[in-house]
């Protein structure tokens, strides 16, 4: 989402845009980590086990070790792997190669003990347009792998938000205490992305705008919600519905309030420039 904003203001490569884009990345693999951690330690307990200092290490070591192990290897394999595919008859290699890397990725996560996300995000780190550009321009309209993933994004997208919008129980709203949850949730990730914007400190950025563009949640948010929402301990759930609920209030509304205001700030900050100068 705010990837998108940016790219519309013409901000993207902009000092802000780069922090805001480079954070994010940060924020993601941070999240991932943190959810690997709990998803153990909540699948020890429900096993049974005690917890344990060691083996939380452990699970933040592995999830550690499977994003850099992923990226690192997956860089050298990809690079060979698309030049292999470049030799090979036909003109649709690109697409189905890319999406095996990412299956692939995912699966081996999943063995690992590892969320499924964790291995597609790597595979997302891992595609490289240096390397596809073979396969891209032997493509009949020269199209690259963003333009090949963008009909499958169109419809899964939809599909995913409507997925996760049923999984919402309605009546829950009605009772005060998951509103004012889902409010202190929202304000809690408005303020805490503008209290860490005060660690911006290259020359002449916009701490503002690299705060208010790190505020949206969205799908990463919501994905790892819908995990969390199907571990249980002994039967039980540990994020019911109401909590549920209210995580995606948070995201929804983070996600609303993010493109006006980063509009705004960008395009006053844009103004300002043009006027100095």
């Amino acid at each position: 989402i705010t990837a998108r904003v940016l790219g519309d203001l013409k901000q993207a490569s902009s000092r802000e845009g780069r922090i805001i884009l480079g954070a994010a990345v940060i924020d993601d693999v941070m999240g991932l980590i943190v959810l690997a951690a709990v998803a153990g330690i909540i699948k020890a307990a429900d096993a049974g086990q005690a917890f344990q200092w060691s083996s939380l290490a452990f699970i933040v070591l592995k999830a550690l070790g499977f994003l850099i192990a992923s990226i690192v290897l997956g860089r050298w394999l990809s690079r060979h792997a698309f030049a292999a595919a470049a030799r090979l008859p036909g003109d649709s290699v690109l697409l189905p190669l890319a999406l095996a890397f990412c299956f692939g990725l995912s699966f081996l996560a999943g063995k690992a003990g590892l969320a499924p996300i964790v291995g597609a995000f790597a595979a997302g780190l891992i595609l490289d347009e240096v390397h596809t550009k073979p396969l891209s321009a032997r493509d009949p309209r020269r199209r690259g792998l963003e333009e090949l993933l963008e009909p499958l994004g169109s419809f899964l997208t939809p599909v995913f938000f409507v997925l996760m919008g049923m999984r919402v129980d309605l009546s829950v709203f009605g009772r005060a205490e998951v509103l004012v949850f889902a409010a202190v949730l929202t304000i809690a990730a408005v303020v805490g992305k503008q209290v860490c914007a005060f660690g911006v400190f290259e020359r002449g950025a916009d701490r503002m705008a690299v705060g208010l563009g790190m505020i949206p949640r969205g799908e990463v948010g919501l994905i790892f919600a819908g995990i969390g929402a199907t571990l249980t301990i002994r039967g039980e759930r540990v994020i019911d519905d109401a909590v549920f609920s209210g995580v995606v209030m948070m995201v929804v509304l983070t996600t609303l309030m993010t493109p006006p205001l980063l509009t705004w700030k960008l395009g006053a900050s844009r103004s300002a420039e043009s006027a100095n100068t």
